[in-house]
C-alpha cells in the first residue's frame, strides 16, 4: 500500500506531502482544485511520459516521490535481478524532471530504467477512470482475471515451465535443421577441404620435427667440419690433448712416489681421458652418419612447405591446429551423414515437451470454463444494482495454439439492454458503464488475489442515489482486503470513507496553489454535507450526512 507521497515544484503544487492509511481514502475538493493534479503526479511514478509543461519553476527540478509498505508483496526476486537495494517492507519510487527536460527515476536511490519503474509500481499501484478501463477490453487482461478467479497461478506456473521447454525444443530443432541444411550445401567444399587435409596424414607436433631435421639437413657441411676439429684435437696422432693428458697422468704418477700432496690427482686425471676418449667415440660416430643427402632434403622442404600452406590457407598456428580443424570437418561430415538419426531425436523431444504442455493447458481450459460460469454469474448480481439490470454477460472460448497463456483465447460479451445481442465489451459498453462493471471485477477479484492499491478516479461520473451507495458500498468491500483511494463527488461514496483528504486552492500574494488537508471525523460530516446540499449548508444536510456515515459504520 501508498503510505507517503511528496511532490514539489508541480504545476500548482509548490510542496506536498499525503499520508495514506490503508482501507478505503476518499479525496474531494472542487472542480479545478487540483485532484488532477494529483493523479498527474502520480502517473510519473507509474512511469508515464514527463510534460515540462507541468514543471512550475523552471529554475528548479520537479520532484514525486512515493513511499510504499510491501510487506507481503513477492518482490525479492524483483530487487535481485535489477540489482537494487531489497527491504521486505518498504519501498521508495522516485521520479525527477530536471530544468532541461530531463527525467530520472529512482528506486530505493538506485538509478533505474524508467521501463523498470514502470514493471514495478504497476504492481504496487492500479489506477481506474473512465479513460483507463479500457483495459478491460483487452484479451489478456480478460484471460488474467479467470485465471485469479480459478486460482490458477501455480498451474499456470507449472505450465509456462513446460511450454518454454517446448519452445526451446522447437528453437533448438529449427536451428539443427539451418544448420545440417548448411552444411549440406558446404558439404562439397568440407569434403575437399577434408580430402587435403587427411591425404598429408598429419601427425601431432610433426612441424617442429621437421623444423628440426631441416635445420640439420641445411647445415650439415658446417655440422660435419665442426665435429672434425673437435675430433682432430681431441685423438690426433700429434699433440692431441688425449695424448698430453696421458703424459699430465704419468709424470704425476711419477710425482706421486715422492709428494703426497698430488696423491689422486693422476687417477682423477685417468677418469678425465676415459670420459674424453668415450665422447671423441661419440664424435666419431656421429661424424660417420652425417652424409650430406640433397633428396632428404628436399622431401623435408617440399613437406614443410605443403604444411605451411595449409596453416596459411586454414588460418592455423601449428600443425596440432590443423588437425583440430580435419576433425572438426569429420565431425560436420558425421552429422551430414547421419542427419535424419538428429533430427529425429530432436523431433521426438519436440513432441514430448508439446504434449506434457497441452496436457496442463487442458487442465487450464476446464478450470477457466467452470470460473468464467461462476464469474458470469457474480458480475450479474454486482452489476444489477448499480444501474445496469438488463446486463447480460458471456465468456467467449477460443482454441489457439500452445502460447504463453495456454491454449485459450477469451474475449467478454455483454449487452446491456433487453434484446440486444451479446457483443465484445469495446463495442457495447459506454466510459461509465465499463467503469462500474471495472469496480464489479475488482471487488470479485480481490477476494482471489492480492491486487495492487486501487485510485479510482471519478468512477461514480453520471450515477446517483441507490447506484451511488451500491458503488460507495462496493469500494468499501474491496477495501478490506487491499488499499482503495476513491476520488469522487457524491456525497454516498464519500461517506463509506475511512479516511478523508480534501484538496483545494489557496492564493497567495503571487501566486494560486494546491493544498491537502486531513479531514478529522467532524469535519469528514461536514464535508458530506456540503456534498449534498451545495453551498447553501443547513442542519438538513448535516443530518442526512450524519445518516449516510452511520449506515456506513452499522455495515461494518
Amino acid at each position: 500500500m501508498i503510505k507517503q507521497l511528496h511532490i514539489s515544484n508541480y504545476a500548482l503544487i509548490d510542496k506536498l506531502d499525503i499520508g495514506f492509511d490503508d482501507g478505503l481514502t476518499i479525496i474531494t475538493g472542487e472542480t479545478g482544485a487540483g485532484k488532477s493534479i494529483i493523479l498527474g503526479a502520480l502517473s510519473l511514478i507509474l512511469g508515464e511520459r514527463a510534460d515540462s509543461k507541468a514543471t512550475r519553476d523552471t529554475s528548479i527540478k520537479t520532484v514525486v516521490e512515493a513511499t510504499f509498505d510491501i510487506t507481503g508483496y513477492n518482490l525479492e526476486h524483483f530487487f535481485n535481478d535489477n540489482d537494487i537495494d531489497w527491504d521486505e517492507h518498504e519501498c521508495l519510487l522516485r521520479r525527477e524532471l530536471s530544468p532541461n527536460g530531463r527525467s530520472r527515476a529512482f528506486i530505493n536511490d538506485t538509478p533505474v530504467a524508467l521501463n523498470i519503474l514502470r514493471e514495478l509500481s504497476t504492481r504496487l499501484l492500479d489506477i481506474h477512470s473512465q479513460h483507463s478501463n479500457m483495459l478491460l477490453s483487452q484479451p489478456a487482461f480478460q484471460l488474467s482475471i479467470l485465471d485469479s478467479i480459478a486460482n490458477n497461478g501455480d498451474l499456470l506456473e507449472n505450465y509456462r515451465q513446460k511450454y518454454q521447454q517446448y519452445r526451446e525444443a522447437e528453437r533448438q530443432l529449427l536451428e539443427t535443421r539451418q544448420a545440417i541444411e548448411k552444411m549440406r550445401q558446404n558439404e562439397d567444399y568440407i569434403r575437399f577441404q577434408l580430402d587435403q587435409l587427411q591425404a598429408m596424414q598429419l601427425q601431432p607436433d610433426e612441424d617442429q620435427e621437421l623444423e628440426a631435421l631441416q635445420s640439420k639437413l641445411s647445415n650439415i657441411t658446417e655440422l660435419k667440419e665442426a665435429l672434425w676439429s673437435v675430433e682432430n684435437e681431441l685423438d690426433s696422432e700429434e699433440n692431441s690433448i688425449l695424448m698430453r693428458l696421458t703424459t699430465v697422468a704419468q709424470r704425476l704418477e711419477d710425482a706421486e712416489r715422492n709428494l703426497t700432496d698430488v696423491e689422486g690427482m693422476a687417477q682423477r686425471v685417468r677418469s678425465a681421458l676415459i670420459e674424453l676418449k668415450d665422447i671423441a667415440q661419440g664424435v666419431t660416430s656421429i661424424v660417420d652418419t652425417l652424409n650430406d643427402d640433397p633428396a632428404e632434403l628436399a622431401r623435408v622442404d617440399d613437406r614443410l612447405n605443403s604444411i605451411y600452406t595449409l596453416q596459411r590457407k586454414h588460418n592455423a598456428q601449428d600443425v596440432n591446429a590443423l588437425i583440430a580443424i580435419q576433425l572438426d570437418y569429420e565431425r560436420q561430415l558425421g552429422e551430414i551423414e547421419h542427419n535424419d538419426d538428429i533430427i529425429e531425436e530432436l523431433t521426438a523431444r519436440v513432441n514430448a515437451c508439446k504434449e506434457a504442455a497441452s496436457e496442463i493447458a487442458s487442465q487450464l481450459s476446464a478450470k477457466r470454463h467452470e470460473a468464467a460460469s461462476r464469474f458470469g454469474k457474480d458480475l450479474l448480481s454486482l452489476a444489477m444494482p448499480l444501474g445496469m439490470k438488463n446486463i447480460a454477460f458471456d465468456v467467449a472460448f477460443n482454441t489457439t495454439d500452445l502460447s504463453a497463456n495456454g491454449t485459450d483465447s477469451v474475449e467478454f460479451m455483454m449487452a446491456f439492454n433487453k434484446n440486444q445481442r451479446p457483443m465484445p465489451v469495446k463495442d457495447t459498453a459506454s466510459g461509465g458503464e465499463i467503469s462500474r462493471v471495472m469496480l464489479c471485477i475488482k471487488t470479485i477479484i480481490a477476494r482471489h488475489m492480492q491486487l495492487p492499491s486501487i485510485i479510482f478516479d471519478e468512477v461514480d461520473t453520471g450515477v446517483s442515489g441507490d447506484v451511488a451507495n451500491m458503488i460507495g458500498e462496493m469500494m468499501a468491500d474491496i477495501s478490506r482486503t487491499i488499499q482503495v483511494i476513491a476520488i469522487t463527488h457524491l456525497p454516498q461514496v464519500a461517506a463509506n470513507g475511512d479516511h478523508h483528504l480534501r484538496v483545494f486552492k489557496t492564493d497567495t500574494d503571487v501566486e494560486t496553489l494546491t493544498r491537502v488537508e486531513q479531514l478529522n471525523s467532524d469535519e469528514h460530516i461536514m464535508e458530506v454535507a456540503r456534498m449534498l446540499s451545495g453551498k447553501d449548508l443547513n442542519q438538513a444536510a448535516i443530518d442526512n450526512a450524519k445518516s449516510l456515515i452511520n449506515h456506513k459504520h452499522k455495515n461494518d
